[in-house]
């Protein structure tokens, strides 16, 4: 009975830290910071998954340490795999979240939730994160986007999921509680499957960032020099007008 509340307080406290840290990051991002809007978006739904980790990776990869120089801080390749995990991370997670909360709630079995999890959380992220968002950087078609980001995306979800799945599975077969969408210990195993996820993808991204086959993170008044625009990089070096079509994506957005 001890060791239940303790690890109630620790996921409460823990939790407590996650809403600073997500506030810190929405702040940040959405006043300062220069990268592209479906990043900072990006960025926010990891930080509300995955707590002080979020925003300490946000800090160290994307926030811009000064006025004009975030085109060079997001250029390392670290830094654009990281983005383009973040990215992944922030679509799938959202759908196997959204999903297994449903299932549970609705007293599903195991098997049929993780098929709804792994099926949800790939289409959310294909159809919406890659695909939508980033239609106009991959050619302006969706169903081009769609599916050029087929394949990539596919292969980032499995890393995500090879993470999620089992830390769910096995961590829910031990505690019933952490079944049900309304205990902390719920919210508590999506939390640490996500940060498990995101270890497990990262390598993933990075190879397919350095490949060409995703993008990372980028910046609005430079679209492109961060690595972001794929279309890009087969025209060469972005020009002034890349500012200008950064700009125009992002009122679309």
């Amino acid at each position: 009975m001890t060791a239940g509340v303790n690890l109630d307080l620790i996921l409460a406290v823990w939790f407590g830290l996650t809403a600073l840290s997500a506030a810190y990051v929405a702040w940040d991002a959405f006043t300062r910071n220069p990268e592209l809007k479906v990043m900072k978006w990006g960025w926010l739904l990891v930080t509300l998954y995955t707590g002080p980790v979020g925003a300490t990776l946000y800090v160290l990869s994307c926030q811009e340490p000064g006025a004009g120089t975030h085109e060079t801080f997001v250029q390392p390749l670290w830094k654009q795999g990281l983005g383009s995990t973040i990215h992944c991370l922030a679509g799938d997670a959202t759908g196997i979240i959204v999903a297994a909360a449903i299932t549970m709630a609705l007293g599903l079995p195991m098997w049929l939730d993780v098929i709804s999890e792994y099926v949800f959380g790939f289409l959310f992220g294909l159809l919406v994160f890659q695909a939508l968002f980033m239609r106009d950087v991959l050619g302006g078609s969706y169903l081009g986007a769609v599916r050029r980001s087929f394949l990539p995306e596919w292969v980032s979800m499995n890393a995500v999921m090879a993470g999620m799945i089992p830390t769910m599975v096995i961590l829910m077969s031990r505690d019933m509680t952490a079944m049900e969408p309304t205990s902390l210990r719920f919210w508590g195993v999506m939390s640490l499957a996500t940060l498990i996820g995101l270890v497990l993808a990262y390598p993933a991204n990075v190879w397919l960032v350095a490949g060409g086959l995703k993008h990372g993170m980028g910046t609005v008044r430079a679209l492109g020099r961060g690595g972001h625009d794929l279309t890009a990089e087969q025209r060469g070096p972005t020009s002034s007008a890349g500012a200008v079509t950064a700009h125009a994506i992002m009122k679309g957005m």
